[in-house]
Parts: structure tokens; C-alpha cells; sequence
């Protein structure tokens, strides 16, 4: 018999140079070949052990792909550019982006994707909070990266997602503020005197979302119907390259040195001076003469959800009609400079409403209506969404109106109030301790009513006759 072992069958042996081998076929490489994995070690014993480890994960199916593993900084362009691009929105895409190349590159970026240990995760999440960073935002940096990583595990090429054996930092749920029902009619006041009106009246009175209130066009308003049929939002989106070579378009505008202590010309930035740009920049998309994708665009909400039509409140529909007419107005006065969008809320030209100018508008009226600062999703979604419990809508309502994917999302919309709460338990007290009766008037009351009935039973006055016999 030939002492040949059979084709894909594992070999052990001790060779010249006084090491025990191992080798093992995995399965075929990309171009054919076959897959053989080498291993050595000083004993037979432990050769014997690293070579049935590797026929283990051949046998279940964990063997990662043949080949050097890149790392964490080239997967995750990879991953960006070739498999999030197809599933996430823009806006989303580029937060994505963001925090890529603003923290998981530099704190964990050259580690090899198969050599990435849950201990260089916590470190960079450390560093991350002691930076300043928030919980919530280090949060998000996991769930990119963890995400990234399980599809590295699903195409085989780490034997486990590391992300996954690492517990983030607790969030701490940003409390929701909204309007107080003499805040909101406050609030409306002073957007009353501005031509604006009604893009308030349905963000406060309806709840609909920044995007969702500019992205309304007249094309999916029904009127007879009292219908609001919100399948688009209004974004501003980051703009895109559209030539062949980015870096070298937006080449006069690369910063490779960082700015000087006491730098100048970003002292009003909210985020201090941009970092440098790296050897391989290619931003700048916004000066690119051939540019796309970005500046204020309508794009599909989120969710399927999002787009189901929504009543309009009965007493809104001659606003409406009104707003209309003003509208039909505008266009007529403004002739040739007219920007025809067919948007519900525009500029005295047509075009949409800018989103940062609205944001402005709505600080403003604050100051205006005398309400503290809050969050524009206070001032509307969550006060509709708290306003309509107050009125004792039940939750599944309130969830349709706003539109949510799920109950416990309205939840956190909805904040209950201290008089409701203050309400409810007194209520709760007079079911277990009833309130004491009225006391008698007596006959000092002026009174002229007689009373023609005895608290007695007629069995109890039967056994008072029976003790006077």
C-alpha cells in the first residue's frame, strides 16, 4: 500500500529544523487552489492539538476565509462604501462616515480585524468619555462597529465578532420637554404674527417632524378629504463628488497642518478648529463642478410607517384654504422669480423653507412667547403626543397619529403631568377611604322637608314592640 495520504486529509510531521508541522486543508481559495493552513509547535502533543482545533472549525463551518485579514480602518471603507451605502439613508451615511473617520480609525483602525481584542474596544471607549464625548455617542460608535463586524463574522472572515463581548456605557434617556398646554397656545400667538403661521400650527398641533412638516407638498394634501399624506421629508443632505478623482478636485482646499494654539479664524466655531484632512482627503465635495446628491432634497421618510395619511384637524381646513389664496398671491406677485416647488410652507420665492432658518424661527419665538429653551422635537412632537394623553386619547391612538413602529416609542414620547398624577391619586383615595357624609343641617337650617321614614328595619322595631309587652 502507498504510504501517500489521501487528497484533503491533515499531515503531521517532525521536521529539519527540529519543529513538529501541521498542515490542514480548509477547503479552495479564491482563485482554486487549494486551502492548505500550516501550524507548528515543539511537541507532537501540541501540534496534535492546534491541528484538530483548526479541523474543528473547518467541520463547523467557523474557518475564516484564506487570506491576511485587513484592518479595522480598511474594512470599515469597505463596509461603507460597498454594503451600508445600499441599505442606510444619506443622513445616516454620513453620520456613519463621521464617527468612522472621527473615532474608530484612530483609536482602533490598525488592529487586524481577526487580532481586534474586546480589551482595545474598552480602552477606546474610555478614552472616547474622557475626551468629553457622551455616553450616547460612544453607544453609537459600537453598534457601527459591532454592526461592521458582523457581517466580517457572517462572510467568515473573523472566527467571533469581538463587539459583542463588550458592554457599552449607559444612556441615561434624555427626559422629554414639552409644552404645557398655556405654553403651545402662547407659542401660537407669537407665530401668529408671522407669515409662518401655519407650518406651526401643524408642527405643534399635529406633530409632525421638522422634515416631515417642510417636505409637504400640495400634491398630497386632501382637502375634501381632511387628509395629510406625509411621503416625503425635506433634507439637507451632504453633497457628493461627481468626477473621477476627488482629492485631486478638492485639492486647493486640503488643510494637512493643524491650526495654532490660539487660532483665529475658528474661534466662532461651536466645535473648535477642523481637524486636518488626511493623505487620501477626498471631501470638499461642495466646490466639485460636477457635484451631486446634496443641498435641500425630498427623500422618503424612515419608516413604511411614516407615510400613513393623517387626519386634519376640522377647525385647520380654512386656515388652510387661507394659506393657500396668500400663497396663490405670492406666486402671481413674484412672475418670472418664481421657484415652483409645489411645497405647502416656501420663501416669498417658491423654494422650500431652509431647515436651519425654521430651527432659527423657532428659537426666536420662544424668546418671543417667554418659554425656556428647549429642543425643537419638545415643541412638537412630543407636546402633541403629551397634549393628545392629556385629553384622554389612549395610547394605540396616539401611537397611529404619530405614526410610530411601536407602542413603547410613544411611551417616551408621552410625559405625564404632576396635576394629572395629583388627580389620578386622589381618586385612587376616595375609592379606598370614601369622603365622610354631609353633616345633618338640623331643624336651625330653616329647612321645611319632614322626614317620613326611619333609619329602623321592620324587623328591628318588631323586637322593640315584643320587649315592651
Amino acid at each position: 500500500m502507498s504510504p501517500r495520504k489521501p487528497n484533503h486529509e491533515s499531515s503531521i510531521y517532525f521536521g529539519s529544523d527540529g519543529w513538529w508541522h501541521g498542515r490542514v486543508t480548509m477547503g479552495v481559495k479564491d482563485d482554486g487552489s487549494p486551502d492548505r493552513r500550516h501550524r507548528r509547535a515543539k511537541t507532537e502533543a501540541e501540534i496534535k492539538r492546534k491541528v484538530k482545533a483548526l479541523e474543528t472549525e473547518r467541520d463547523s463551518g467557523r474557518a475564516t476565509k484564506a487570506g491576511r485579514a485587513p484592518t479595522v480602518a480598511q474594512w470599515m471603507e469597505t463596509y461603507l462604501t460597498d454594503i451600508a451605502s445600499l441599505k442606510l439613508k444619506p443622513r445616516s451615511l454620513d453620520d456613519y462616515w463621521s464617527k468612522t473617520r472621527n473615532d474608530i480609525v484612530p483609536g482602533v483602525g490598525q488592529h487586524r480585524i481577526n487580532k481586534l481584542q474586546p480589551e482595545h474596544l474598552e480602552r477606546m471607549y474610555r478614552t472616547m468619555l474622557d475626551a468629553g464625548h457622551a455616553p450616547s455617542h460612544v453607544v453609537k460608535v459600537h453598534r457601527i462597529l459591532s454592526r461592521a463586524l458582523k457581517i466580517a463574522h457572517r462572510r467568515r472572515m473573523i472566527s467571533e465578532n469581538v463587539a459583542t463581548l463588550v458592554d457599552p456605557p449607559s444612556v441615561d434617556e434624555t427626559e422629554a420637554n414639552p409644552f404645557t398646554r398655556e405654553e403651545a397656545k402662547a407659542f401660537l400667538e407669537a407665530a401668529a404674527k408671522r407669515p409662518t403661521f401655519m407650518r406651526w400650527i401643524v408642527g405643534v398641533g399635529m406633530g409632525f417632524r421638522q422634515g416631515e412638516t417642510l417636505g409637504l407638498r400640495w400634491t398630497y394634501v386632501d382637502l375634501e378629504a381632511e387628509l395629510f399624506h406625509p411621503r416625503w421629508q425635506l433634507q439637507r443632505l451632504t453633497w457628493r463628488h461627481g468626477c473621477t478623482d476627488p482629492h485631486a478636485c478638492g485639492g486647493r482646499l486640503h488643510r494637512f497642518e493643524s491650526c495654532p494654539p490660539n487660532c483665529s479664524r475658528h474661534q466662532n466655531f461651536k466645535r473648535g478648529c477642523p481637524k486636518p484632512c488626511t493623505k487620501t482627503c477626498t471631501k470638499h465635495a461642495s466646490t466639485c463642478p460636477e457635484r451631486k446628491k446634496g443641498g435641500l432634497v425630498y427623500t422618503r421618510p424612515k419608516t413604511k410607517k411614516s407615510q400613513n395619511p393623517v387626519p386634519i384637524p376640522p377647525v385647520f381646513i380654512p386656515f388652510l384654504h387661507d394659506h393657500k389664496a396668500q400663497q396663490d398671491a405670492v406666486r402671481a406677485t413674484a412672475g418670472e422669480l418664481w421657484q415652483e416647488h409645489d411645497a405647502v410652507f416656501c420663501r416669498p420665492d417658491g423654494r422650500p423653507l431652509d431647515p436651519r432658518q425654521d430651527y432659527q424661527e423657532f428659537k426666536e419665538l420662544l424668546v418671543e412667547a417667554g418659554i425656556e429653551d428647549r429642543r425643537l422635537y419638545d415643541g412638537s412632537r412630543h407636546t402633541a403626543g403629551t397634549i393628545l394623553n392629556e385629553l384622554g386619547v389612549d395610547m394605540t391612538t396616539i401611537m397611529e397619529i404619530l405614526r410610530h413602529t411601536q407602542i413603547s416609542q410613544t411611551r417616551r414620547y408621552v410625559k405625564g403631568r404632576s396635576h394629572l398624577s395629583k388627580d389620578a391619586m386622589r381618586r385612587m383615595g376616595e375609592f379606598f377611604v370614601p369622603a365622610p357624609p354631609a353633616p345633618d343641617p338640623g331643624p336651625e337650617s330653616g329647612l321645611t322637608e319632614t322626614r317620613t321614614e326611619t333609619p329602623d328595619t321592620r324587623a328591628a322595631r318588631a323586637r322593640r314592640r315584643r320587649r315592651v309587652r
